[in-house]
């Protein structure tokens, strides 16, 4: 046991993945313009309504009966995850060091089928992971309400911006289905989610709430960040939207997991302010080879990461304020978009 804590979000930091909307894309006709849209109504509960008690990520929940309208079993959740897990440069490398340097957990918003696929691709103990647990094989419809979804499904489409007909059909008509009997008792590690799931494991490491590093990408990171950052802990955003970089106080915007495995490599060898003072001097070094040896950076990271930017076109690491925010938000965005691809990078 160690006196720190890395927790990451698991798409994003460490895969490419979005693989609740890559599951709609493949099993639901014109489920990926579905997702989007859902995503976007997700995103409207929680930033713009501010749903009482509502955890941003209920696409996942929403989705679940379009599923269920094309006999989406468990074994096809896991067969797909398992085909295609597509790693964030690096992110093995990553997870590997962090076995021998600091407590390590994955907390996900992502369905538990593909959260244990990519355990096993990654060599990383499924126990040390939080993940939004459905059980889709105890989904069912009977057929007038598979008429109805099917019904809701092109209603949905034909008015993407109509949140009045959404708020109808997930909160009057679907709640008088059976299905929602289940529904409604999943649990989805997003937002509160995720920094319950910080809380718990604070505990479990019998750690300081200021012993912690959070890295996310996305809407549903914000909360953990916060907490991050408000109890003096480290707070990253990894090639983020606004969401995260506005609550954040490290910004990473990198093709490569070893550009956080540099700030994880300094951070479990010494604290916090060492970590800000690197950043201010990568930001001003003309030497980062002499940089990384004046903070002690392990050799094999040292060498991995002046090989993955050979070219010199080095990732940005930086402290987000006022002045520099949009510019972080803008090359965050376009890094996220071009490693993740639109469709992805682009859902909140």
């Amino acid at each position: 046991m160690f006196e720190k804590s890395f927790i990451t979000d698991c798409e994003g930091p460490l895969t490419l993945n979005d693989n609740a909307y890559e599951l709609a894309a493949h099993f639901i006709e014109n489920g990926s313009e579905l997702f989007k849209v859902l995503s976007l109504y997700d995103d409207y509960l929680a930033d713009i309504v501010k749903k009482e008690n509502y955890k941003v990520g209920n696409t996942l929940k929403f989705i679940l009966p379009f599923f269920v309208c094309e006999n989406l079993k468990n074994q096809d959740m896991i067969d797909f995850s398992q085909k295609n897990i597509y790693a964030v440069r690096d992110s093995k490398f990553l997870l590997k060091y962090l076995k021998k340097a600091m407590n390590t957990y994955i907390v996900s918003t992502s369905y538990g089928q593909y959260i244990e696929a990519l355990s096993n691709y990654m060599d990383f103990p499924f126990e040390n992971t939080f993940y939004t647990k459905v059980d889709v094989d105890a989904l069912t419809l009977n057929d007038e309400e598979m008429e109805k979804i099917t019904k809701f499904k092109q209603e949905i489409l034909s008015d993407p911006e109509n949140y009045e007909l959404f708020d109808e059909i997930f909160y009057s008509e679907i709640p008088k289905m059976g299905i929602y009997e289940t529904i409604k008792e999943i649990n989805v590690v997003g937002g509160e989610g995720k920094k319950e799931a910080i809380d718990e494991i604070i505990g479990r490491d019998n750690i300081n709430t200021g012993e912690i590093l959070y890295i996310g990408d996305s809407i549903t990171d914000v909360e953990p960040l916060d907490f991050a950052r408000k109890n003096n802990g480290i707070s990253i955003s990894f090639n983020g939207n606004e969401y995260p970089l506005k609550v954040a106080e490290i910004a990473i915007v990198s093709p490569s997991a070893i550009t956080t495995c540099v700030i994880v490599n300094i951070y479990a060898k010494d604290d916090k302010q060492t970590v800000l003072r690197f950043i201010d001097d990568y930001n001003t070094s003309k030497n980062l080879e002499e940089l990384f040896e004046k903070y002690d950076v392990d050799l094999e990271i040292k060498n991995r990461f002046l090989d993955v930017f050979s070219n010199g076109e080095y990732p940005i690491i930086k402290i987000i304020d006022d002045d520099n925010f949009e510019d972080i938000l803008n090359v965050s965005k376009d890094m996220r978009n071009n490693i993740r691809g639109q469709d992805i990078g682009e859902l909140g």
